[in-house]
């Protein structure tokens, strides 16, 4: 009989961790796949979190309302049903159609493709630890279920752990979704054989509900409890996205960076509800409020220290540290106020509840109604203060003292941050893409006022507010830059007007080359920068030259465009840390190839704090035939001011004395693979 049992509960067991495994594998599978078409922002993994949760709120409400209400009989007719559904929309390959035009709203587009791509199949996943864990209740009264929900979790995080490492170095982005399709079909027979399993328990013809009498231990959870439950999972959920867009908006729009989080995130879920009992837990109360109360204050300080903006190995760790430990409090209060498991899957439903409210606060409200981020930390003030309210009740005086400190010190930091965020700012603005910020600051070296834009920490062009320095172009496009010696060189060799590409606005600062009978065409995805561009700096006022701008994803617009004949295209996209990768593969610049002259030279800005792109540049050089200068400007204090990358097919373009007196060899890396629009690996290039 206990061997009996064993293999019953193994059956059940198989299909919920392998529809995990799916469920967070699929997530970095299908946001690297339409990444490139939202312009490689960061914005669009926080989108794919937001219809994530609400994915998983939808299973969890099915799950609940199908074992209240429906016959085991019809329970398993529906689901069966709903699985040769989902078999029949796979593969997970988003269409083409979906790529958008320029003007569409991405989030709401974004919602709308994952839906109709991978819904139902995710939908399916969703729904599986919570209904077998019922049906484990049903067949086995005695045994508790909620350590499923333990391995359910642990398989989503090998799943997440092992994209960054064993499937994106190895395994194309189109392969990813097709192995993913055949999981699914595993899971489908897995499935089949739990509800054949599940059926031979015996089937009463009434719902799964059972009339046991009410107890301390099985009395219904109140009103109260419900909401505490919400309220830590949204607070979990709201700290998961606040961390995330911190670190893949400062640091870089790659999978490890979206793995990362959502990684501790469920680790910490493993971790509470990983236990027999309530005195055998990986939750210790007595020594989580003083971790809590640590991480707070020292996320909450980091945050407001501006000069630790650009320690990217701190950043990461004491983020996905305090990520960690925040997590485990919530999740350790919500392990510790589980109801009984007749109540689970009601329990589950507000877990989901929770995950989809915090999601949509973050992902969706947040950039629409806050002018800049500030989102993670009130985050911090907000668990600090939930913390104490929870716990006030059982602490000492002086841990109830503690708390108050904590909470005065969080509020005072995000306060803080927010004066310093807005000091000297012009205008400031937030969307889809990011917070803008204008700013005004007198230049260091000298006493004249200047004008920058910032997207986030990153300067994104400034200018001088003197008349007669505000045609001078700046930055990373001065005249001994790279970009600088080709638009000039042009200037000298053509005799005749030049026409430029620029993929990336900014301020617009590369208009300053601009003369009489020029065409400077400018391509931006973010329809803020072009408002900012055209009103708070004067590149494109002054400008003598005719200028042209394309609104939408660059590399789309490239590819619907009749031939451009540019003398020069200038891909500057990849300052910022969150870079696009899809205009950084072969295919990409095939795409610039058919823009230019016969002698057009393709410039790549590769200025970048934690990424080294210089080689990769030079591995699609040498795979399409170009020619290949690095320009490298260096300041009179020796510190770098701009890295430029040209390529042009006819060598003799890059060997005229101006560039070829400042062009340096780019050390060769015959052990990375060409970067497509179907493979790159940024862990590979990171500094």
């Amino acid at each position: 009989m206990g061997d009996n049992n064993h293999i019953r509960m193994l059956t059940f067991a198989l299909p919920i961790f392998v529809s995990a495994f799916l469920l967070f594998l699929v997530q970095p599978i299908i946001g690297k796949q339409i990444l490139p078409w939202f312009g490689g922002s960061a914005a669009v993994w926080s989108t794919c979190l937001v219809f994530f949760q609400l994915a998983l709120l939808a299973g969890y409400f099915y799950s609940d309302w199908t074992t209240r209400r429906l016959s085991f009989r019809w329970q398993a007719i529906v689901h069966f049903g709903l699985i040769v559904i989902a078999l029949a929309m796979l593969p997970i390959v988003p269409d083409a159609s979906w790529k958008p035009q320029g003007s569409e709203q991405p989030s709401v587009r974004i919602l709308l493709l994952l839906t109709i791509t991978i819904g139902l199949p995710y939908f399916i996943l969703s729904t599986t630890s919570p209904l077998l864990q019922a049906w484990i209740a049903r067949a086995h009264p005695g045994a508790s279920p909620y350590r499923l929900f333990s391995l359910s979790n642990l398989a989503s995080l090998l799943a997440l752990l092992s994209y960054p490492f064993l499937v994106e170095p190895q395994v194309t982005t189109r392969h990813q979704a097709m192995v993913w399709s055949v999981g699914f079909g595993v899971f489908a027979l897995l499935m089949g054989i739990a509800l054949w399993r599940a059926a031979s328990v015996g089937e009463d013809g009434v719902a799964l509900t059972t009339s046991v009498a009410p107890s301390p231990a099985t009395a219904p959870p109140t009103s109260l409890e419900k909401i505490t439950w919400v309220a830590l999972a949204a607070l979990g959920s709201i700290l998961l996205l606040g961390v995330s867009n911190h670190l893949t908006q400062n640091i870089s729009s790659l999978p490890l960076l979206w793995v990362l989080p959502l990684a501790l995130y469920l680790l910490s879920f493993i971790l509470c509800f990983n236990s027999r009992s309530a005195t055998l837990t990986w939750y210790p109360r007595w020594l989580s409020l003083p971790l809590t109360a640590l991480a707070v204050c020292v996320m909450a300080w980091l945050l407001a220290d501006k000069r630790r903006d650009f320690m990217l190995l701190l950043h990461i760790a004491v983020f996905s540290s305090g990520l960690l430990i925040a997590c485990m409090f919530c999740h350790g209060e919500l392990a510790a106020r589980k109801p009984a498991a007749r109540f689970l899957t009601q329990f589950y439903l507000m877990v989901a509840s929770g995950g989809a409210l915090g999601s949509l606060l973050i992902g969706i409200l947040a950039p629409l109604i806050l002018p800049a981020n500030y989102d993670l930390g009130f985050a911090l003030y907000a668990l600090a203060a939930l913390a104490a309210w929870l716990l006030w009740s059982r602490l000492h005086w002086i841990w109830r003292s503690v708390s108050v400190a904590v909470c005065v010190f969080t509020l005072c930091s995000c306060i803080y941050a927010v004066i310093e965020l807005r000091a000297d700012v012009v205008t400031m603005s937030r969307n889809f893409y990011g917070t803008l910020r204008v700013k005004e600051y007198v230049a260091s070296n000298s006493s004249e006022r200047m004008r920058f834009l910032m997207h986030g920490i990153i300067l994104h062009g400034d200018q001088f507010l003197d008349p007669a320095l505000k045609r001078a172009p700046t930055t990373y496009y001065q005249h001994r830059s790279g970009i600088g010696l080709a638009l000039l060189q042009k200037e000298t060799d053509l005799g005749r007007p030049r026409r430029v590409g620029i993929v990336g606005l900014g301020a617009g600062t590369l208009a300053a080359y601009g003369n009489k009978g020029d065409v400077f065409r400018f391509y931006e995805i973010n329809p803020r920068v072009v408002e900012i561009a055209q009103r708070d700096f004067t590149y494109l006022k002054d400008t003598a030259a005719t200028i042209e701008i394309a609104l939408g994803d660059a590399r789309l617009s490239l590819e619907r465009e009749a031939p451009q004949r540019f003398d020069v295209l200038a891909i500057d996209a990849f300052s910022s840390d969150s870079i696009p990768v899809h205009l950084l593969t072969v295919e990409a610049l095939e795409v610039y190839e058919k823009q230019l002259q016969v002698d057009g030279i393709v410039a790549f800005h590769v200025s970048n704090r934690y990424l080294d792109l210089h080689p990769v540049v030079q591995a699609l050089a040498d795979a399409r035939g170009f020619a290949v200068a690095w320009i490298r400007e260096v300041r009179d204090d020796s510190s770098v001011a701009s890295d430029w990358v040209l390529l042009c097919k006819n060598k003799n373009v890059l060997r005229e004395p101006a560039i070829a007196a400042a062009a340096l060899p780019i050390t060769p890396r015959p052990d990375w693979r060409l970067w497509t629009d179907d493979f790159n690996n940024l862990v590979q290039v990171l500094k």
